[in-house]
């Protein structure tokens, strides 16, 4: 091929392969580590290896990167070191008060034990929850149970509880609690379901209808029938028609059962409880069917019935036998997973409308013990 004059390329004849080099030069298409068509390969000289640490030596490793801290992480950063401030119980509370805020004393040892409580009462659930509270003997104090852990978790947790009275036919629930301007109860509920079926356009408002607030307590209850011309009894199917539509509105459901174990809403509600709550007085009878209860459940292939239970004893006067108390606490603490004693309380045991502002500072203290062992069960 003929060549031009030195220094001059304007009449230059390119060879094949100059002219395909040139191309992927050009083309931004080309692969550019790929080498000439017609060119030797490349050889790249070899790295040489780290020279091998002394014998007896370990090698020395690389450094981590470094993790840089998150929002989250700033966030979180002294989650550990929040305290629960100074006291405001006893004379460290009015030393603060008295010094205006120069002293700053620590809480004594029970006002650090109230706040660790409500801490725990306070914990959040990745769902709802129920709260199913048995015992098969009238008088076990299972609706002033009900109405009781309600008012703890409505005050403590700030709301989203319900108290449901899933008695077969009548219950009391309704009557113990306070009173509201209408007179619906499960049974008008289950006939209005329908109007619940739309997810997207039914309101937790709209069950306002069929529960009755309870005020300052902080949580709704939903009465049994009170229909004296209606026979009918609540069934498996409605138990499960109203749990649904309950969980959907409500974070802790507190079941108030009934007296008889082989109806199918009683089984129904066994079968759904993330935790059950045995209710007990102090009485010799009603501490021995609670026992035959968890027999029964045991017997009928109820899973890990001891892990899912817990006990509340409640003493029905002033004055228990002390021993009986005692030979109590040691089989249910046998037979579940806690025992939790709640005191005599005038408020809870005269048959009326629970007065929730008038319970004891002892009543409303175990009654704090209690849902905090709930709350930790759960």
């Amino acid at each position: 091929m003929t060549q031009g004059t030195s220094g001059d390329t304007s009449d230059r004849l390119y060879t094949t392969e100059e002219l395909a080099a040139y191309g992927r030069r050009r083309d931004p298409l080309a692969d550019p580590w790929a080498e000439p068509a017609g060119t030797a390969t490349t050889q790249v000289a070899a790295v040489p290896a780290a020279p091998e640490a002394p014998a007896g030596v370990a090698p020395a490793t690389p450094e981590a990167p470094r993790r840089f801290m998150t929002a989250t992480d700033f966030l979180d950063r002294r989650a550990d070191e929040v305290g629960f401030g100074p006291a405001t119980w006893g004379w460290r509370g009015w030393l603060n008060r008295a010094t205006g805020g120069l002293l700053k004393l620590a809480m004594g040892p029970s006002e650090a034990e109230h706040e660790s409580l409500r801490r725990t009462l306070q914990r959040d659930f990745d769902g709802p929850r129920t709260i199913a509270f048995i015992n098969p003997k009238g008088g076990a104090a299972k609706t002033t149970g009900v109405l009781a852990a309600g008012y703890t978790f409505g005050t403590v947790r700030g709301g989203g509880v319900v108290a449901w009275d899933n008695n077969e036919t009548r219950g009391t629930l309704g009557i113990r609690g306070t009173r509201s301007s209408h007179r619906n109860t499960t049974r008008e509920l289950l006939e209005d379901l329908e109007r619940f079926s739309d997810v997207y356009q039914s309101r937790i408002g709209d069950l306002g209808a069929f529960v009755r607030s309870q005020g300052d307590a902080h949580f709704d209850v939903l009465a049994s029938d009170e229909r004296p011309d209606v026979t009918g009894m609540i069934r498996a199917d409605d138990y499960v028609a109203v749990h649904r539509l309950l969980e959907r509105f409500y974070r802790i459901l507190l079941i108030d059962t009934g007296n008889n174990m082989r109806a199918e809403n009683w089984l129904a509600a066994a079968d759904s409880a993330d935790l059950l709550v045995v209710t007990s007085t102090v009485r010799e009878d009603t501490g021995y069917s609670g026992l035959w209860m968890l027999d029964a459940l045991q017997d009928a292939g109820y899973a890990d019935v001891k892990h899912k239970t817990i006990t509340v004893l409640s003493d029905p006067s002033p004055k228990v036998d002390d021993k009986l108390a005692a030979d109590l606490v040691d089989v249910y603490e046998q037979r579940t997973r806690a025992v939790y004693r709640v005191p005599y309380d005038p408020a809870l045991v005269a048959g009326s409308v629970v007065p929730y502002a008038e319970l004891s500072k002892a009543t409303r203290r175990s009654w704090l013990r209690a849902c905090a062992g709930m709350a930790e069960a759960l």
